[in-house]
């Protein structure tokens, strides 16, 4: 029997996770906020697609995960993202949950910033997002419901030093969240979307001390998120606990930037 938390025992029978029996698919899932949010997804009783670029990472990830596929997935191709979802719909049967994760950073001051860079980034995780949101919306709405997770990031709420690429792909993941929430909400559709701050990750512990230390000391909290806690929010958003919401924007940052 899977593990369930508190919110996870659910009328007189027996314990069952909050996405239990549910499908979802996740973009960039083979390590980092994919992986942890995997993770809770079948830990709460989802069948998960890993979705990734490097599709031997995601295998091994999805080996260990248990009820799992990967699937080579370039999120800026239009076809690639169709047959994603269509593979779940193989696999699975149905999508209930689309996490779109993937992203990549190439920061450089503005000046130093090639157009390349520029472009590549906004692609992977703006255009990246509303084909994960198109493909998956569509499908959705003819089974008559799902949730459609979309993550930005502080960085589209405030912007950063050297990151006008990935600050304005993360601000238009915002206004693709909401638009798309108002065009999906009557086909029972939730889309909604999450801004991590300085999550504990790899990218970010090889930050300089100096700047781990500058960020940190914006945070009232006084500590940096861990991935598991941004999983949280999502297993949230994607699950019924969150059912009369959608077009939403959840940060989890520890209060900074408030």
């Amino acid at each position: 029997m899977r593990a369930a938390g508190a919110w996870g025992r659910v009328g007189k029978g027996a314990p069952v996770g909050l996405l239990e029996g549910k499908a979802a698919v996740i973009t960039g899932g083979a390590q980092g906020l994919g992986l942890a949010i995997a993770q809770l997804f079948v830990a709460q009783g989802a069948r998960v697609v890993l979705a990734d670029i490097n599709v031997d990472k995601a295998t091994e990830a999805a080996k260990e995960l248990g009820p799992a596929i990967a699937v080579r997935t370039d999120v800026t191709k239009e076809d690639d993202v169709a047959q994603l979802v269509e593979a779940c719909q193989r696999e699975y049967g149905r999508i209930d949950v689309m996490v779109n994760n993937a992203g990549i950073t190439r920061d450089a001051s503005m000046k130093k910033m090639s157009a390349d860079d520029f472009r590549l980034v906004v692609d992977i995780h703006l255009y990246g997002a509303w084909l994960g949101t198109k493909a998956a919306g569509l499908v959705m709405k003819e089974q008559g419901g799902g949730s459609i997770i979309n993550m930005s990031s502080i960085s589209g709420k405030v912007g950063n030093f050297g990151q006008t690429n990935y600050s304005a792909a993360k601000a238009g993941i915002v206004g693709l969240t909401k638009a798309a929430a108002k065009e999906l909400a009557r086909g029972g559709v939730r889309v909604n979307a999450i801004q991590p701050g300085l999550i504990r990750t790899a990218m970010t512990e090889a930050m300089p001390q100096h700047a781990w230390e500058s960020k940190l000391a914006e945070i009232p909290m006084g500590r940096a998120g861990e991935p598991s806690e941004v999983a949280g929010a999502a297993l949230f958003l994607a699950s019924e606990l969150s059912s009369y919401i959608t077009g939403t924007v959840l940060e989890i940052a520890g209060g900074r930037h408030i």
